[in-house]
């Protein structure tokens, strides 16, 4: 009888216990979402196609899709298969900021991971890799940096690309005129109004805004790469346990090939709301993240 009531004392111990630690388990962002029974995703307008609206001002793409997959890892982390799930529009201006304080908690849009972001938040592996090169219209002729000279080149307000224009051997000694755009709809109505005569910004974006145009046979996408950058999904720094299952559900994402068939489905197939494909092929450099995944900054990317 002595020996089943301590049994019973000490399973009662360790029942507490293990309640206990589950209690301590989640910090950080997982703590908050289930605390609040909210999760929110940081999304793009016009960041295509990665996120953006489609025909009926739902958000679609690339990075979506891949967001929706680590929601489905959170839901079942906590046992919450009801979680609600909020959007939040973002901006290049402000997206750093609404994740640093909290407001959303996964930034599913088409931001570059360098190592100055990293100083105020953390990505995901690299899941996109761009080069950030310039549309202009057939028609201008323009087709490198040094005939920019005095001309206004449009950007997005909250992006890298003028910095990368004015740091590229090519571009140092040209003097343009910078216009920018608060997103990137408004940077490529820029261009399509003839207010800037080029528009400087990742290639696949630049190749999903001209499709989208009303005349897509006029533009063209032009100059050297002024850079090669990887993309990647944005969230908290200093938040281990929610890394880890970010990285995770990435990771899997990979290892079982499902990434390869999301970028099928939107860089390689008729995509809304046109239904027209990019037929933008996967690059060597976004092979190399998928088979070797990483969070490794741009400047890893530099020769």
């Amino acid at each position: 009888m002595k020996l089943l009531l301590i049994a019973a004392a000490v399973a009662s111990t360790l029942s507490f216990n293990a309640h206990a630690q589950s209690a301590e388990e989640l910090t950080g962002t997982l703590k908050k979402v289930k605390d609040s029974g909210t999760l929110t995703l940081g999304i793009r307008e016009s960041s295509g196609p990665l996120s953006y609206l489609d025909g009926n001002q739902k958000v679609v793409g690339y990075h979506i899709d891949i967001c929706y997959k680590i929601v489905d890892a959170v839901k079942a982390r906590l046992k919450m298969p009801g979680l609600k799930v909020a959007e939040q529009v973002v901006t290049s201006q402000n997206r750093i900021p609404l994740t640093v304080n909290g407001t959303v908690d996964l930034e599913c849009g088409s931001t570059t991971n360098n190592a100055d972001r990293q100083k105020q938040v953390a990505f995901a592996p690299t899941t996109f890799v761009t080069n950030v090169r310039m549309a202009v219209k057939k028609a201008s002729g323009i087709t490198e940096l040094d005939q920019l000279s005095g001309k206004p080149v449009a950007t997005t307000t909250g992006t890298t690309s003028v910095a990368l224009m004015r740091a590229h051997e090519k571009g140092k000694n040209v003097d343009f005129k910078e216009v920018y755009g608060k997103d990137h709809a408004d940077s490529f109505l820029m261009l399509e109004s003839d207010r800037a005569v080029a528009f400087v910004m990742d290639d696949n974006l630049l190749a999903s805004l001209i499709s989208n145009s009303q005349n897509a046979a006029q533009y063209a996408i032009v100059g050297p790469a002024l850079s090669t950058e990887p993309i990647a999904i944005m969230l908290r720094r200093d938040d281990p346990q929610f890394k880890a299952l970010v990285d995770d559900s990435v990771k899997g994402l990979m290892k079982s090939g499902e990434i390869n068939k999301l970028y099928t489905k939107w860089f390689l197939s008729p995509i809304p709301p046109k239904n027209i494909s990019l037929n933008f092929a996967m690059s060597d450099a976004l092979k190399g993240a998928i088979a070797n995944p990483n969070d490794n900054p741009a400047e890893s990317y530099k020769k």
